[in-house]
């Protein structure tokens, strides 16, 4: 890769969205937004190492897209009246202040996670629109064909242009329901990436979980007060930040009491450290994503498993409850009281919980059946997990675990 290439990769990382989102601002037409951009960028590739490089890449591609944006209006006029449009628009107009830009950005995320769209048409607009990542890309993300990811982008963006959704902020009543949402598509986006649930994928995709953080990082440098959205960029950086210890050299789940804590990225710890100690600060009662990155951040902060404060975890998931009392959340409490009071107070919780077709509820029990010495029941509980498990590194290391109890202390519920 050339220098220029690499400049160029680096400038498409840090300018599509703004782009794309300052055409989406003028043309109020998503595919326009989308196209032109993507043109721009072409044209870069072809001019940029034979030209240099811009003083003000993002500039360059912005009158570039805006140019091919006009006169892509001018052809396509078929009415008098779309002419008479199109001759109005100028690219001689003066630029809008660069503070304008950043407003710009967060208008593209609302209106990508608008709540007319269904979940997984927001995951992959936001993801093209906004990330940047190719239809193909996406495609591989969540393992569909090419053409059906793109058919999923082309109704969204179809959908939005028919139900005239506006392409801007939304009203500060609304705004709660919304951010809601748009923050449930990056945490999805982060969580598929960090452990992927299919068995034909690369167990850990840092593409997607480096997209998820970046646009949570627009977030909230756009919104920087709104604490949720503070609490999952703590939570992605307290997670992401042990990503190199989570996969063994043969391709396994390392689990968090074996993980080598050397290599966890103590970078990211601390900053994610810093986010949940001023959302303490503040005073204000803690959301979700803010419960979940301070018991993260107790993990993080523990030098060695042993060191780990579970009557903290526990208390903080007991708070976690009271904002989502989930079978999945009651489940990941149940963990960490098994660390206070023992395997069988946690099993007991688990065996109450409707999570039959979820193989984390199976592989918690048969760890917790494993402690007890009840090997028959353990191994059925781990032939259940592995069966439902979609992630390669979890199944191997699931696979491993069972196979171990042939090598375990006779079995107490035999009697």
């Amino acid at each position: 890769m050339t220098d220029v290439d690499a400049i160029i990769t680096r400038v498409h990382h840090q300018e599509w969205a703004r782009v794309v989102a300052a055409l989406a601002r003028r043309f109020g037409d998503l595919d326009i937004a989308e196209e032109m951009t993507a043109e721009a960028f072409a044209i870069a590739v072809e001019r940029w190492p034979a030209d240099g490089v811009p003083p003000n890449p993002g500039a360059w591609l912005t009158t570039t897209a805006v140019r091919r944006a006009i006169d892509r209006v001018r052809r396509e006029a078929k009415r008098e009246e779309k002419h008479r449009e199109a001759l109005m628009l100028s690219d001689t107009e003066p630029p809008e202040p660069l503070g304008a830009i950043d407003d710009d950005r967060l208008r593209l995320v609302f209106t990508c996670c608008h709540p007319a769209l269904a979940m997984e048409a927001r995951v992959a607009l936001t993801l093209r629109m906004v990330g940047g990542l190719t239809v193909a890309e996406i495609a591989r993300a969540f393992l569909v064909q090419e053409t059906a990811m793109s058919r999923r982008i082309t109704r969204a963006k179809d959908k939005i242009k028919a139900a005239r959704i506006p392409y801007g902020v939304p009203l500060r009543s609304d705004l709660p329901a919304r951010i809601t949402g748009v923050l449930a598509v990056l945490y999805l986006i982060f969580n598929e990436g960090y452990l992927a649930s299919h068995p034909a994928t690369d167990p850990v995709r840092a593409d997607l979980t480096a997209e998820a953080i970046r646009l949570t990082r627009l977030l909230h440098a756009l919104m920087p007060v709104d604490g949720e959205v503070v609490g999952l960029l703590a939570l992605m950086l307290l997670t992401e930040a042990r990503r190199a210890a989570r996969i063994s050299a043969t391709g396994e789940l390392v689990s968090l009491a074996d993980q080598d804590r050397g290599a966890w990225n103590r970078s990211l710890i601390a900053e994610g450290h810093a986010l949940v100690r001023a959302r303490v600060a503040s005073g204000h009662p803690p959301g979700r994503y803010q419960i979940l990155a301070a018991i993260n951040a107790v993990h993080t902060d523990a030098p060695d498993v042993r060191d780990t404060d579970w009557s903290q975890v526990v208390a903080l998931y007991n708070q976690l409850l009271r904002l989502d009392p989930s079978p999945i959340v009651r489940l990941n409490r149940a963990v960490a009281v098994a660390e206070l009071d023992g395997p069988e107070v946690a099993l007991a919780e688990i065996d109450t919980l409707p999570l039959d077709g979820y193989h984390a509820q199976h592989a918690t029990r048969a760890e917790l059946l494993r402690r007890l010495g009840r090997s028959a029941e353990s191994r059925a509980a781990y032939d259940r997990a592995i069966e439902l498990a979609g992630n390669s590194a979890e199944t191997a290391f699931l696979i491993r675990r069972r196979d171990q109890l042939a090598g375990d202390t006779v079995d107490r519920s035999d009697g």
